[in-house]
């Protein structure tokens, strides 16, 4: 019998040493190969990783896109696009160039989906729209133009007809409803999300007075003094955000983390409420009831039962829609809505809630959840996989459930008379 030869205390340690340095040098040799092929692949997907969207504050207007100017916009994930803005300061093309004298124009305005900086322009809505009615109902002329900003609701939008789509005599107006424009219209809900006092909002936006009449308010141009600073990084972010800087890697990363829901807003949420809390037009607020996060607060749109502190500002919505319609009447236009498939259809509470304020002032709502469903579509490809906002499939759908209602209403595009509507 072989006896082992007995191995020291000493020895022990260094070869345990030496196996956990093995195993460390090939861990980080395994994790340098993987941030190698990984920058490599990221950096051949990547056409860039960062933003640019030139901005400047209209008096009239508010914080809107400087004209005639490159706009880059990706997520990391999905798209990236590089387009212009017109001379209007919109990403459409320029108004003079598709309208006529014996055109049948359609005005879309709207927010994010309408500014739609997620696809190239010749993919849009109401490029779409054109084209298709060019196809199907040559005889209508149909021209179309669209403005849209991120993050405004149909009150901050009143300006772009008033300054910009008015003077392009539209036979239909189309506004493109959101689920979130519910908070939009509001100057109290949308603090919660944009951040600044509801007195100070960068758009024209509405106030009410104690009686509860309504009269709209000029956007602030200081309204960045009075908005609540954004909330610190944790250090694990801020070395993340670091590293994105250079490395498309972990841009992917920062994005994969960070897309799919809002992080670390609840500090945001609860300074904000401090903050209101001290003005004495709010003073009377059940701000003792607060969501707790941005995903929270736009959650609770979906539900059967606002809560009181919601229900009492959805007039905002119903004013927007009377400003809207007394415009149309007066200039002689047909107005539509077309709520995007977030919103839902018939018996989800969002739209029902929508519905019922358009029908009380003969405003159509057109569901393009219905259309898709009607056409046998996949709604998960109406937008994209780490953001909601429409692809190229949900613009075209977008505009194949208006022209089904312009086909249907083709009395729209007569000449201006009684007989419109």
């Amino acid at each position: 019998m072989t006896l082992k030869p007995r191995v020291s205390g000493r020895e022990r340690v260094r070869r345990v040493l030496l196996l956990i340095g093995w195993n460390a040098a090939f861990t980080v040799m395994g994790l340098t190969l993987i941030v190698v092929v990984g920058e490599i692949y990221f950096r051949a997907k990547m056409p860039f990783m960062h933003r640019s969207q030139p901005w400047y504050f209209d008096p009239e207007v508010g914080v809107t896109l400087k004209p005639n100017a490159e706009n880059i916009y990706t997520n990391n994930l999905d798209f990236w696009t590089v387009s212009y803005t017109n001379s209007l300061g919109f990403l459409d093309r320029e108004p003079q160039l598709t309208i006529t004298s014996d055109s049948c124009h359609v005005v879309v305005v709207g927010d994010s989906f309408v500014n739609a900086r997620e696809v190239d322009i010749s993919d849009k809505l109401q490029v779409k729209l054109e084209e298709l009615a060019a196809q199907t109902l040559p005889h209508l002329n149909v021209t179309t133009s669209a403005f849209g900003r991120t993050a405004t609701g149909q009150i901050n939008q009143l300006p772009y007809y008033d300054k910009y789509a008015r003077v392009m005599d539209p036979k239909l107006v189309v506004l493109v409803f959101h689920h979130n424009d519910f908070w939009d219209n509001s100057p109290l809900l949308s603090a919660m999300i944009q951040g600044y006092y509801p007195e100070r909002s960068p758009f024209v936006t509405a106030l009410k007075d104690k009686d509860g009449t309504m009269e709209l308010r000029p956007p602030d141009p200081e309204y960045l003094q009075w908005s609540v600073p954004a909330v610190p990084l944790s250090w694990l972010q801020t070395w993340l955000s670091n590293a994105a800087e250079v490395s498309r890697f972990a841009k992917w990363i920062e994005a994969k983390t960070s897309n799919d829901a809002f992080i670390s807003d609840h500090d945001w949420m609860v300074g904000l409420r401090e903050r209101l809390k001290e003005l004495p037009a709010y003073e009377t607020l059940p701000l003792e009831w607060w969501p707790s996060n941005k995903t929270e607060a736009f959650e609770l749109l979906n539900e059967d039962n606002l809560p009181l502190f919601y229900e009492e500002n959805m007039d905002f919505t119903e004013f927007a829609l009377d400003e809207f319609k007394r415009r149309a009447d007066r200039d002689d236009a047909a107005l539509v809505i077309l709520s995007t498939h977030h919103v839902g259809a018939e018996g989800d509470p969002a739209f029902d809630r929508l519905k019922a304020m358009a029908e009380a002032r003969g405003i159509p709502v057109i569901s393009q959840l219905d259309y898709i469903l009607r056409s046998g579509r996949r709604v998960e490809d109406a937008h994209f996989r780490h953001d909601p906002h429409w692809t190229i499939a949900g613009h075209r759908w977008a505009a194949e459930a208006l022209l089904q209602y312009l086909a249907q209403n083709q009395r729209i595009c007569d000449s201006r008379g009684a007989e419109r509507g």
